[in-house]
């Protein structure tokens, strides 16, 4: 399997690097390309670097990592010379697949990874056109970066914030407590930070590995009447206010920013 890679920003270069890191694909079947191709210098020892159009006509596989501005002019740009089995694959979750078939006519699947891409640990979202009929391939080929979960295109943009959006909602609502805490204690910032995450950390592994529902958690730790359950009142009466008011301007965001996308084609 050939694998084609367009577009070297933080996404392009994140699978780039992990697919060869796998040692699943060779140099030979791992293509990369860029409007920039003094970007790629570092690239050239794992893969081959070739134009758009190169790679779109010898690749099975073809992601298109590039802003949604530029989205529309790369599928220009390729439309000719793409193979006609290859399965086309936007990282852009802003543009719908009617819209893609507008410009190109083939089988197309979008991908959404999470920035835990990073250390292998990934929930990656990924939806298919109605015609492609072997998942497998791309589903196996991004299990180097995490877990892959399949939503239908409808679900998407709410499967974005739950994976994609959600170590920043995680790290704001950390970021938060830790300065909170700050007020109340001598105990230095850097010391107050790692106790957190390894704290949030651990309870993420800990819930996972003995099947935990945050229910479960709360009821181990928070004793009735005791301190734990005086501060988890706090939070059940006064953050789904703000968890709604989330979700609200997230999703009104994207909402927005889709129909900037789509206008574009």
């Amino acid at each position: 399997m050939r694998v084609g890679i367009i577009g070297y920003g933080s996404m392009g270069k994140m699978l780039l690097w992990k697919f060869s890191e796998a040692g699943n694909i060779g140099k030979q079947d791992l293509l990369v390309s860029n409007r920039t191709v003094s970007k790629l210098e570092e690239a050239k020892d794992i893969a081959k670097v070739v134009s758009s159009k190169e790679l779109a006509s010898s690749s099975d596989i073809v992601f298109v990592c590039v802003r949604p501005v530029d989205l529309k002019a790369v599928l220009e740009e390729i439309r000719d010379s793409i193979n006609p089995e290859a399965l086309l694959v936007s990282l852009n979750g802003s543009v719908s697949f009617e819209t893609i078939r507008k410009v190109i006519d083939i089988k197309t699947a979008k991908v959404i990874p999470s920035l835990t891409a990073e250390i292998g640990r990934s929930q990656t979202l990924v939806c298919f056109d109605d015609r492609v009929s072997d998942k497998a391939a791309l589903k196996g080929l991004l299990s180097c970066i995490g877990d892959v979960i399949e939503l239908p295109e409808n679900e998407m943009g709410m499967g974005s914030e739950l994976v994609s959006c959600m170590p920043g909602f995680i790290a704001s609502i950390f970021d938060v407590i830790c300065k909170s805490a700050e007020g109340h204690t001598s105990i230095p910032k850097e010391q107050i930070v790692q106790m957190v995450l390894r704290t949030m950390s651990a309870t993420g592994d800990l819930m996972l590995r003995k099947d935990m529902s945050f229910e479960d958690v709360v009821t181990r730790v928070a004793t009735k009447g005791g301190i734990t359950e005086e501060g988890t009142k706090v939070v059940y009466e006064g953050f789904p206010k703000t968890a709604d008011l989330l979700f609200e301007k997230t999703l009104e965001k994207r909402r927005l920013t889709t129909e900037k996308a789509e206008n574009s084609f």
